[in-house]
């Protein structure tokens, strides 16, 4: 059963901002294939959003968030989500090699990706 997806202002964010630095620094055709990379990975979390892994942060906002890494090459990339029966509702798209609580609650482009 696939749900609802809806994309938060944060992810719609952290994607653009991720989008445009593989078209500036590693061309079009690249940027083109983590566009479908992200988009791959959102549909097999919408039909099985339970792939993902369960996070335990320490920040309150942050408690039921969940991670899925978007596959190779981009795999350094993970997207955040909540879902319920209904919606599965994607927060953030960040690199795992950050300090992914802090990064959490920063906005999108705020710190080097």
């Amino acid at each position: 059963m696939s749900r609802l997806l809806r994309r938060a202002d944060d992810f719609l964010g952290d994607f653009d901002h991720q989008y445009q630095w593989y078209l500036v620094e590693a061309g079009e055709k690249v940027a083109r294939r983590y566009l479908d990379a992200v988009w791959r990975a959102l549909e097999e979390l919408s039909a099985h959003p339970g792939l993902g892994r369960l996070r335990h942060f320490r920040h309150p906002a942050l408690h039921g968030l969940r991670s899925f890494r978007v596959r190779p090459p981009f795999e350094v990339h993970l997207i955040f989500y909540r879902y319920n029966d209904q919606e599965l509702s994607v927060e953030r798209l960040l690199s795992g090699r950050r300090d992914l609580a802090r990064r959490l609650r920063e906005p999108p482009g705020s710190a080097a990706d």
